[in-house]
Parts: structure tokens; C-alpha cells; sequence
């Protein structure tokens, strides 16, 4: 729709002529008053000075006329004041639909960005009801404009004022809930997190449920792919999930009432408040109103109907295909169809659809929101389709894939065993193959190109999470299909290891340059512990040559601290060698190699700790008779290198103890095992071992 661009006042006069610089002077003090907030009453008198302006004089170089600028300001007493001056002036109140500013903007289009101001967007829509309709230059509505900046109580204004239009027409009504991108009011609270509105929304108009955007994906799809809004896609989600079961929950309306969250907000401005806790509160209100706002979209969602009907096994024999066995033409066929397979994975070769979408876009439109949610981490909603239609879980999308394809291949391992554990249709997806024939074992061996690392880690932690994620999904595969070939000619393990050869060179230097540099600390604090067993604390006796503090209680610390700092320093130089000398191959990684690297890690810590144990009880011989205080800053002094170095290499340490916490398991192992003929009931150490589940057995099912 075209609209009219007013023509300031300061381009009628010559730009260096005496009335063009009085008019900047003029549109200056205006603009001083209008940020002040404080000049109201000047603001009025110069628009009463200006005959066939006033409150519509163009006052920014982005056209914003005085009234636009008082309702973005949020001057509500101000906007109408000058409303008011419009019944002077006839005229003045028919350009009400008239002015809009370089962006299309109306005033109620700057007012629906205020629930303060209510009172305003009331007065104008009796004086202009067509502004109700009116689009700037992005097509968007003013209802649109308070949809996207997350104002309740305007939308539920200008939506009931809009419902009650029954003259218009029902499509001209629907279109006013979408802009010229095709972008509806749903989508838009969904892109602004504003999921209270989203919800109220979609109880209010149902069928924008369904509504596409211009990348022609829906609502559920955006929602799908916003990790950020769920306990499941966050990064502590388990912390958070023991945060917020701590907080009593407000939210006692029913759905789509946003009254509870306005009452949440209010209660939060008054009495005792803890930031941090409010803050909290907010954030779970926040992630439940996104779990009901995805069970509401998710209602008539079906999409998972339309599958791919030849998703079926196509994994190649476990021998190699020669030219005889599948014939020339037909071998060079797979490989040019495997090449622009590959192309279609690697976003090469191929034109971006129609318009403005990109080629992400264009993946994603094509997944239903069951896949996008497994991409994206989101269990909350792969847990409610799946509860809502089970059915869903045997969808296959346009390469072949089922969801635990996708979940391995985006590493989303809390959805691959939700999924394992629906044990029945379960059979089915651990045996079948995408359209390259790549089983899910070959999916460890491929990782989604969108897949970001949550974490930051070293490359050798990376590595090893890689191969016990293959270890774990082997576990599950079926023994035929563990030297399955895909169309490439490739099992999993050459995959893996092809793919993964940049990453294991990686690992391979940060494990040497780590060894390396904890060998140089270790050395240096058995130099000093080595040197300070000969130069005891006192001196000796010329006589004898025994200690002068022999029989002092802290010379025994001394003594004992030393001797083990010695000790555990050269046994972590001793297994850092280990480290340097050892071949790095690619299966090393799995255990071993962190294993040696957390043990040096933790000798080299408790000689460090033992070195400040036996610096500490020096230091008390020496001062035997000084004051107590003076013992005491003395011990915190003596033991800051042990802190700053613990709080240094926290971090890693963790990593590599949870890393190798398989070692507990295996030290268990170890144990002895009894039986009792009167208790069939298993030992601690069985259960123990059985917590995390028992392996499945791949050669029982001999289902095909």
C-alpha cells in the first residue's frame, strides 16, 4: 500500500536562509523537550506557533512528527494533550491517517509498542479507526507492532477492536495478522520469545496454527528449532531442572491466560524481592508456558504422516561390490548418485530455492517438527509427539532417515534413548540404513554440519566422547550389520576413522603438549623437594649431625609431607612419559590415554599440595613463639599456591574424571562376588555395575 511521505517544513525554504535555520533551532528545542520528559508545557506552546502544523511537525531527520515522538517516548499525558489540539483545527484531525514517518510508522503504530499506552490507542481509534488497518513499509499492522515487541494488554485491545469489525471482511481480517513476508503474529511472538502471547494467540486464532511463512515452515517448525527456550536444549539443563523443582510454581491459570504472568510481574514490584530468585522464577515461567505453547501446536501437527515409503534396508553386502557382480554402468550410476548425495549433505552444487530463502531455510522446511526438535536437543517436545502419536516415531524423512539417524547424527544422545527404550518399534529403526546405506552406526562416523559443541573441550576429550559414543551405538546394532557396507563401499569404523583423522591429529598434539609441560612442573617440584630434604628446617648439630628440631612434632610433618611430595611427583613424571612414549593410536583414546593423563594430574597435584604442606610446617618451626594470628595468615599464605592451582586445572580435572569414570566400574569388577543359596538377590557390586543398564543382546533377535 502506498503511503504519503509529508514534506517538512525546512525543505520549503532555502537550506541557508534565516527561516530554515530558526526552524532547526525550533525543531531542536522540541526535540530537547521531548527526550527531557520534563517540558511538556513548551512542547504545546510551540506547536500552538505553528499554524497547520502543530503536533504534526516534522521534527527528525526520519520524519517523526512531535506526536510521534511523544507516543515512542511513552508520554502518555503529553500524547493527549496533543490530541486535544487537533479539534482546533479540522484539518489537523483528517491528516491523522496521513502521517506516517520514513518507515511507514503511524502514530497508533508507535503507540502499540506501550501497554501505557492504552488510553492514547483509544483516542485514536476514535478519531481515525482506519489507522486499525494501516501498514508501514514491512506490511506490518499496529496489532502486528505489539505482537512483536510483546505487549499483552495492547494486543488484547486492538485484537478485540479488530474482532468486532464484522463489516470487514474475514480474509481482509486474517491478512492483518500477517505482514507482506507472510510472517504471522505467531510466528513472530515464537522469533521474540514472547511465549505467553504466542499461547494466548494461538488459542484466539487456531488457524494461524497451521499458517506458513515465507521459508514455509510453521510455527511448531520456529519453535522446534529454539533450543534456548527448554530445560532439555540449555547447556546446564539438569542443574536447572533441580533449580526449579525447588520453586513453587505460580502458574495456576488455565491455557492461554496470561493473568498469572501479569500477576507474577506485579507481586515482583512490590515487597521484599532477591533479583536473582525473581529472575529465576521467570525463567521457569518462561520454559512452562513454551512446553504448553508446544503441546497446543502440536495437537493437529501430522506432518509425520508423509514419510519416505522407500525407507527401507539398503545396506551393501559385507564383502566389497566388484563390476561384475553389479555391472559397469550400473557402479558408475551409484557413484555419480552418491556424488550428488553428497553434494545435497555438504550444501554444494545447488541453487538456493525461489526468493529470499536460504538453503538452511530450505532444509529445515522440509523436516517435521518431530526431526527439527531431535536436531535441535529438545526432548520436551520429542517426548510429547511421541506420548500424543507413537506412531510418529517410524517417520523417515527425504534422505532415508529415521530419528535415530538424526539424533546420533546431531549427537543428541538423551533422545536416542528415549527412543531405544520403546523397545518394540525400536527393532525396527536400529536396523535400518538412510538412502547411502548408512546404517546408525555410520552416523558416528558423520556428524550434522548445523551441529554446534555446546562445550568447549580438548580435542583428545572430544575424541574419546566420539569412540565410547560409537562403542555405546554398537551395543545396540544387530552383529550383521556391524561390517555393513554403505553405497561408498565404507563400514562404519573406515568411516569413523576417516572423519575423524583431523580430530585424532588434534588430539594427538594437545596430548603431547600437555604431557609435556606437567613432565617440566613435575620435575621442577621434585628438584625442590629432593633439595629440601637436606636442608632441614633449624640447621643440624655441628656434633652429631642430627636435626636441632628432631623431636619438634612438625618436624615429623615436615619429613612424611616431603617424602611423598618427592614420591608422587616423580610417579606423574613417570606416567607423563608414559604418555609421550605411547603409540596414539586412534582406540588408545578411548581409555587409556586419559586414564594415564588423569593420574598424572592427580599425582602432580598432591605433590604440589604435600610440597605446601611441608613448606607450612617449616615455617611454623621457625616461628614457634610467634602470635597465633600471625600462624594463621602464615598457613592461608603457604597453601594460596595449592588453591590457585587447583581452581586453575578444576576445570580439566573434572572433564577427565568423568571421562574416565568408566575406571570405578572396572575397579568394581574387580571385587570378589559372593552368593548367598538362601538370597538370589544381587550383590553391591552387581548392582552397582548394572545401574547404567545392561547391554542389549544383538544376536537374539532374529527378527527381520
Amino acid at each position: 500500500m502506498a503511503h504519503h511521505t509529508p514534506v517538512p517544513a525546512t525543505l520549503s525554504v532555502e537550506p541557508n536562509s534565516q527561516d530554515c535555520i530558526d526552524r532547526h533551532k525550533l525543531n531542536a528545542v522540541l526535540y530537547r523537550a521531548l527526550t527531557d520528559q520534563k517540558g511538556s508545557n513548551h512542547v504545546l506552546r510551540c506547536c500552538r506557533s505553528l499554524p497547520g502544523e502543530g503536533p504534526f511537525a516534522i521534527i527528525t531527520i526520519h520524519q517523526d512528527t512531535v506526536l510521534h515522538m511523544a507516543c515512542y517516548s511513552k508520554q502518555r499525558d503529553l500524547a493527549l494533550r496533543l490530541l486535544k489540539l487537533l479539534d482546533s483545527d479540522q484539518s489537523l484531525n483528517r491528516r491523522l491517517t496521513e502521517m506516517k514517518n520514513d518507515v511507514g510508522n503511524t502514530v497508533l503504530h508507535e503507540v502499540a509498542t506501550n501497554n501505557s499506552m492504552i488510553e492514547v490507542a483509544i483516542e485514536i481509534l476514535k478519531r481515525a479507526p482506519e489507522l486499525l488497518t494501516a501498514r508501514n513499509v514491512l506490511g506490518e499492522t499496529p496489532l502486528f507492532r505489539a505482537v512483536r515487541y510483546g505487549k499483552d494488554e495492547m494486543f488484547d485491545l486492538l485484537a478485540g477492536e479488530l474482532d468486532r469489525r464484522k463489516s470487514e471482511n474475514e480474509e481482509g481480517r486474517k491478512d492483518c495478522l500477517r505482514r507482506n513476508d507472510g510472517t504471522t503474529i505467531l510466528h513472530i511472538s515464537i522469533f521474540t520469545e514472547n511465549f505467553d502471547l504466542a499461547l494466548l494467540i494461538a488459542n484466539r486464532y487456531g488457524y494461524l496454527i497451521s499458517a506458513r511463512d515465507c521459508n514455509q515452515m510453521t510455527a511448531l517448525q520456529h519453535l522446534a528449532c529454539n533450543p534456548s527456550a527448554f530445560l532439555g536444549g540449555s547447556e546446564h539443563g539438569r542443574q536447572r531442572r533441580f533449580i526449579y523443582s525447588c520453586i513453587s510454581s505460580r502458574d495456576k491459570a488455565g491455557e492461554g491466560d496470561v493473568g498469572c504472568w501479569q500477576d507474577l510481574k506485579s507481586n515482583a514490584k512490590s515487597g521484599f524481592r532477591w533479583p536473582i530468585w525473581e529472575a529465576l522464577k521467570e525463567e521457569k515461567h518462561r520454559y512452562e508456558t513454551a512446553c504448553k505453547l508446544a503441546s497446543k501446536l502440536l495437537e493437529n501437527d501430522t506432518s509425520w504422516e508423509f514419510t519416505n515409503p522407500q525407507a527401507v534396508d539398503r545396506g551393501a553386502p559385507t564383502r566389497s561390490i566388484s563390476l561384475l557382480e553389479k555391472g559397469e554402468n550400473s557402479l558408475v550410476l551409484s557413484k555419480e548418485t552418491a556424488e550428488e548425495e553428497d553434494d545435497d549433505d555438504d550444501e554444494k552444487g545447488k541453487t538456493p530455492p525461489k526468493g529470499k530463502r536460504t538453503r538452511y531455510s530450505y532444509i529445515r522446511s522440509k523436516e517435521t517438527p518431530l526431526f527439527l526438535a531431535t536436531m535441535s536437543g529438545i526432548p520436551e517436545i520429542v517426548e510429547e509427539i511421541l506420548k500424543k502419536y507413537p506412531q510418529a516415531i517410524e517417520h523417515y524423512n527425504d534422505q532415508g532417515r529415521n530419528i535415530l539417524h538424526v539424533a546420533i547424527n546431531y549427537r543428541q544422545i538423551e533422545i536416542f534413548d528415549m527412543v531405544v527404550k520403546m523397545e518394540m518399534p525400536a527393532r525396527r529403526l536400529l536396523r535400518a540404513t538412510d538412502a547411502k546405506g548408512n546404517s546408525i552406526l555410520h552416523m558416528v562416523g558423520k556428524k550434522g554440519k548445523r551441529y554446534v559443541l555446546r562445550k568447549s573441550r580438548s580435542p583428545a576429550i572430544q575424541l574419546q566422547e566420539e569412540l565410547l559414543l560409537f562403542e555405546r551405538v554398537k551395543e545396540y546394532s544387530k552383529s550383521h550389520f556391524l561390517k555393513v557396507l554403505n553405497h561408498k563401499n565404507e563400514t562404519a569404523d573406515e568411516l569413523f576413522a576417516s572423519n575423524y583423522c583431523h580430530l585424532h591429529e588434534e588430539a594427538k598434539e594437545w596430548l603431547k603438549r600437555t604431557a609435556e609441560n606437567c613432565t617440566i612442573v613435575a620435575v621442577l617440584i621434585a628438584t625442590v623437594a629432593f633439595a629440601a630434604a637436606y636442608t632441614v628446617p633449624g640447621g643440624p648439630n655441628q656434633n652429631t649431625g642430627t636435626p636441632l628440631l628432631l623431636y619438634q612434632p612438625f618436624f615429623v610433618v615436615f619429613t612424611l609431607a616431603d617424602v611423598i611430595s618427592l614420591t608422587y611427583a616423580l610417579t606423574s613424571v613417570i606416567t607423563f612419559l608414559s604418555i609421550l612414549t605411547s603409540p596414539f593410536q586412534l582406540e588408545d583414546f578411548r581409555k587409556s590415554l586419559l586414564r594415564k593423563l588423569m593420574l598424572g594430574f592427580t599425582f602432580l597435584i598432591l605433590s604440589v599440595s604435600m610440597m605446601m604442606v611441608a613448606f607450612g610446617a617449616t615455617v611454623i618451626l621457625m616461628i614457634q613463639n610467634k602470635e597465633r594470628w600471625t600462624k594463621i595468615v602464615l598457613y592461608s599464605v603457604a597453601f594460596l599456591p595449592v588453591v590457585i592451582f587447583g581452581l586453575s586445572y578444576s576445570p580439566l580435572y573434572y572433564r577427565l574424571l568423568k571421562a574416565c569414570s568408566g575406571m570405578v566400574k572396572f575397579l568394581l569388577e574387580l571385587c570378589p562376588r559372593w552368593s548367598c543359596a538362601s538370597s538370589s538377590s544381587p550383590s553391591w557390586t552387581t548392582k552397582f555395575s548394572n545401574r547404567r543398564g545392561s547391554k542389549p543382546d544383538r544376536t537374539t533377535d532374529s527378527s527381520v
